[in-house]
């Protein structure tokens, strides 16, 4: 009898066609949900007879509750290699193993710079007339030779990005918590010592930290007023790291001149959230990460991860 697995939240529909699931095809049942399930009880209804999950980033929160109502369950595979929203050691607990899969930092790093530059060239209003017939250029776009573009995270997204504000001529400064002079400087960048400092500086504020206990709300009411009436904020990390209240204030009441955004604290984002509406905002579905060799590697590496768990070697196991 062939196992089950389930592909959840395939938005594109693109699970089965990214990748090679052949080898699998005499030992596994796979189907794919394309549509995000919400509602706990009518997730569990969809996969409770499933032994196999692959889970698309922190789309599916699988918490030890979700796990009771899976007995079924033997394998679960995340895309990346952290997934935050699944608990490895209830999984662990319960005889689950889970695996995820390497992701690369190079689509992150070009999505940064699509929001900073539609932001700083008002791509979206300008196409938008051009489009409905509208004004003939009725925006001037900031330069971004010689404005300062502040990372907070200089890690292998943050120092991508680093470089690439360089090649634009930018002033690129730096902080994260552990970040040292030394560091900064083998990146091209300039240390900051104090988070503030480097909010007042940024003509481009971009956000490139991991979200944990002790970075959530790092960016809050001081450090969005701190900012420039001209700054614009990009976050492509987590949302968590931003007080999303705060932010909303900051942009109805013109602390800072707008934001690049494609993460939120609710994804998909609700149809009545002001993030949706707001002209000052750039908001994007969560495109970090979605590319075609990505993909390829997240839905190749998962039918290598059932492979080599069917065969009794586990690979890329979440510690």
């Amino acid at each position: 009898m062939k196992l089950r697995c389930a592909v959840l939240d395939d938005y594109q529909g693109v699970a089965l066609s990214s990748a090679d699931w052949s080898p699998l095809a005499d030992r596994v049942e796979v189907r794919v949900l394309r549509e995000h399930i919400a509602d706990r009880d009518a997730l569990v209804a969809a996969v409770e007879d499933c032994e196999v999950l692959v889970v698309m980033r922190e789309r599916t929160p699988v918490d030890a509750a979700l796990l009771d109502r899976l007995p079924r369950l033997r394998l679960l595979i995340t895309s990346g290699l952290r997934n935050a929203s699944i608990d490895v050691a209830a999984a662990r607990a319960r005889g689950v193993t889970v695996c995820g899969t390497e992701s690369s930092p190079t689509p992150p790093t070009e999505l940064t710079w699509a929001l900073l530059l539609g932001l700083a060239r008002h791509v979206p209003a300008e196409a938008r007339a051009v489009r409905e017939g509208g004004p003939w250029q009725s925006t001037v776009g900031a330069d971004l030779a010689g404005r300062t573009l502040g990372l907070v995270g200089l890690g292998k997204i943050g120092a991508r990005v680093a470089r690439i504000g360089l090649a634009f001529g930018m002033d690129v400064a730096a902080w994260s918590p552990h970040l040292t002079e030394e560091r900064a400087a083998e990146h091209g960048a300039r240390y900051v010592k104090d988070l503030r400092e480097l909010m007042a500086e940024g003509d481009f504020v971009s956000l490139h930290m991991v979200l944990s206990d002790r970075t959530r709300g790092l960016v809050g009411e001081p450090e969005l007023r701190a900012m420039r009436p001209s700054a614009y904020l990009v976050n492509t990390s987590r949302a968590g790291l931003v007080d999303g209240g705060a932010l909303l204030r900051a942009l109805r009441e013109g602390w800072i001149a707008g934001a690049g955004l494609d993460v939120y604290d609710t994804e998909p984002l609700p149809a009545d959230d002001p993030l949706r509406t707001l002209p000052n905002v750039l908001a994007l579905p969560h495109l970090g990460y979605v590319t075609e060799g990505n993909y390829g590697r997240y839905f190749g590496q998962a039918v290598e991860d059932v492979e080599a768990f069917l065969a009794g070697a586990p690979v890329r196991e979440l510690g």
